[in-house]
């Protein structure tokens, strides 16, 4: 009896943490205008043409000096990334740079640290979809705590945030993309209470 009142207790939880997630990721598009950084960085992934035009207009706009896409597919070409992008092809040919070998979250962040600390930039805007954008900054974060990190969430066609329970597709992605997250919540929690020097 008490195991199952602790996995209803837990499952409560669960739900509820799951709520104020969602709620969350719900409320943060679309993102305020950000202040001017050093760089822009464009995660690719599902969705990826609505992130690329978000950091192209970025760096029309002079919010960034330079941009950033991490995890483009080898197979795509520069070109392939410049119309997608709708980048003005003086722009993109001067300050866009292209990262082919991040294949997940953990690998942009490591490839987004290494390239800003290249360029000695001290501030990104941090371009991704909506319903990544909590796990995003978490993995960036660990790789880059010295770098002002600034989030700018875009909405994808892939799943309406404010609706995600409507479709199979969006509750599963959501659910997904919650537990992901406290995987990497509990990972930073356990390196924090490891020995320091």
């Amino acid at each position: 009896m008490r195991s199952l009142v602790a996995l209803l207790v837990l499952a409560v939880i669960w739900t509820a943490g799951l709520l104020s997630f969602t709620a969350r990721i719900a409320s943060s598009t679309p993102p305020p205008e950000p202040a001017r950084a050093d760089g822009v960085v464009a995660l690719t992934g599902a969705g990826s043409n609505e992130r690329l035009a978000a950091g192209v207009s970025l760096l029309e706009d002079g919010k960034a000096a330079r941009m950033l896409v991490s995890g483009v597919n080898p197979e795509a070409s520069r070109e392939d990334i410049r119309t997608v992008s709708k980048a003005v092809r003086r722009l993109y040919d001067c300050c866009v740079d292209l990262d082919f070998t991040a294949a997940d979250t953990v690998g942009n962040a490591r490839e987004t640290a290494d390239w800003a600390r290249k360029l000695r930039y001290r501030s990104l805007i941090v371009v991704t979809a909506d319903y990544h954008m909590p796990r995003a900054m978490l993995e960036l974060r660990a790789t880059m705590p010295d770098i002002d990190l600034r989030p700018y969430p875009v909405a994808t066609r892939i799943v309406d945030s404010k609706r995600w329970w409507r479709t199979s597709g969006g509750a599963r992605l959501m659910i997904v993309e919650y537990s992901k997250y406290l995987a990497i919540l509990g990972r930073e929690a356990v390196r924090g209470m490891g020995p320091r020097s």
